[in-house]
């Protein structure tokens, strides 16, 4: 059944009122009927299986069947702190960083990024940021749609740091020596409930400099595999190795 995030406050006892974009996504671009099954997801993860009671131009009420146990969140907590791509490349590790299941994004001002992030046109960027891991969330059955943060310098990213259990950077120059273990030791030691923060250079990589700051803050530097991968690869392959450790290996 097609799934559809909501507020909390649009719950009264066991109806749902659905507004706006999924409102019209149900009626015109679903074509669905009086009686039909969709299911809802709150903030929170809670997950409802419900039927189509009425519609109109404006709104969809739904009628909550029943509230259903299933979570398809990683057990790990795991935030992309993102170095600024150029292009629609952070888009694209949104969307299918989202389907991985990252729970938050996190852009940040490294040395080498060529992007300028206009603040007027800031806060659109990030709206449309938003709607597409919206739409991924609701894609891929995710109970929670991922935090989309606003750009941040290197130093603030270093103090965001200290409130996550696990922080890894990648650093190319470890994949060139050959260093793989350090991501195998990091994955190994999660535990359910734990919170990873990766951070993944942009275009450009990673100063040895940076990485020696973050390496100071307890952040461990890794290799991620033998081969050198793009800005927007790496986020998908760290996302997938967590989901095989945490899930897939339980």
């Amino acid at each position: 059944m097609q799934r559809y995030f909501i507020d909390q406050e649009q719950i009264v006892e066991d109806t749902i009122k659905i507004v706006g974009e999924d409102a019209h996504h149900i009626s015109r671009v679903m074509r669905m009927k009086q009686h039909d099954g969709i299911v809802c997801c709150t903030n929170d993860g809670r997950v409802a299986k419900c039927e189509i009671q009425e519609m109109t131009n404006d709104f969809v009420l739904v009628s909550v069947v029943e509230w259903v146990n299933e979570n398809h969140e990683l057990p790990v907590r795991v935030t992309i702190a993102q170095g600024l791509p150029k292009g629609d490349k952070l888009e694209v590790i949104v969307q299918k960083g989202t389907e991985l299941g990252a729970s938050s994004f996190l852009p940040f001002f490294a040395s080498r990024s060529i992007v300028k992030w206009d603040e007027k046109k800031g806060r659109k960027k990030v709206e449309r940021l938003e709607k597409i891991a919206k739409e991924a969330a609701e894609q891929s059955y995710r109970n929670k749609i991922p935090t989309i943060l606003s750009p941040i310098d290197f130093k603030s990213l270093i103090k965001i740091s200290y409130n996550f259990t696990q922080k890894i950077v990648a650093f190319e120059e470890d994949a060139k020596r050959g260093e793989f273990r350090q991501l195998a030791s990091v994955l190994t030691s999660l535990k359910k409930g734990d919170s990873l923060l990766v951070v993944i250079g942009p275009e450009g990589g990673l100063t040895s400099n940076e990485v020696e700051l973050l390496m100071q803050n307890q952040f461990i530097s890794c290799g991620f595999g033998p081969r050198i991968l793009r800005t927007e690869t790496a986020p998908m392959y760290v996302l997938s190795a967590v989901s095989y450790q945490t899930e897939l290996l339980e």
